[in-house]
């Protein structure tokens, strides 16, 4: 008997004799099949979810990257959403999962390659032009984008660094606009949009009155396609 047992937190290994309900005897399962084993605490894994699995920032964002490529591109990329990698667990994760016995042994499971070799190396190879971890903005800073909404993933970036960006970055081939999430010196929201030109065009000049007032130290030209971007207080 293999089998993942919730009370002792861990996946229980044993040999039994019984004869109907009456236990004959009982005792520890030597040698058992690593494979076996892993099956046995995909169960354990399934009741607490995906949460049990050790993401790291990085291996997360993974995921969250192969969700968006699976909703906006099906027919290449599998279904990679959290109910969709916890129903096929056995594809994906149980190859490394052998001789592991409790949870906190999954500290041990690189999360990453079990999700590229479950992707295929075919698709690896297009995962960074389409889903790319980060953009660079034209003051020289290389900003994380955020997936964890597949539908519409966003770059938080502080307004004086995007200066001289006419257009809305665009990932997957150009398809889908990242959600500008352009911030104040105090990292707090000023506006949100995916259109870029639009906002320089019809909104930039009221946000501006209102910055100036509260960050005068700071820069707020009156033409932000021609101004220099810059990560410090002003410009040198």
């Amino acid at each position: 008997e293999i089998r993942w047992a919730e009370g002792a937190g861990r996946v229980v290994a044993r040999r039994r004799r019984v004869l109907g309900a009456l236990t004959l005897m009982e005792a520890p399962l030597r040698d058992p099949d690593p494979a076996e084993l892993g099956r046995a605490l995909l169960d354990g894994i399934r009741a607490a979810g995906l949460d049990a699995l050790p993401w790291s920032k990085e291996t997360a964002q993974l995921r969250e990257r192969l969700a968006f490529l699976g909703v906006h591109d099906p027919e290449r990329w599998p279904d990679a959403s959290e109910e969709a990698l916890l129903a096929s667990l056995d594809a994906w994760l149980l190859p490394f999962l052998s001789g592991l016995k409790r949870l906190e042994d999954l500290k041990r499971v690189d999360l990453a390659q079990a999700l590229l070799t479950w992707v295929g190396w075919d698709r690896q190879a297009s995962l960074d032009r389409l889903a790319p971890t980060h953009v660079e903005v034209p003051s020289g800073s290389s900003v994380r984008i955020d997936y964890s909404n597949p539908e519409a993933p966003a770059l938080a970036v502080r307004l004086q660094e995007v200066f001289g960006l006419t257009e809305t970055p665009r990932i997957a081939g150009g398809r889908v606009p990242l959600t500008m999430k352009l911030l104040s010196p105090a990292q707090r929201p000023v506006q949100m949009t995916q259109d870029l030109a639009s906002f320089w065009r019809d909104a930039y000049f009221e946000v501006r009155k209102d910055m100036r007032g509260r960050y005068p130290k700071h820069y707020w030209p009156e033409d932000p396609l021609e101004a220099e971007a810059t990560r410090r207080t002003k410009p040198r």
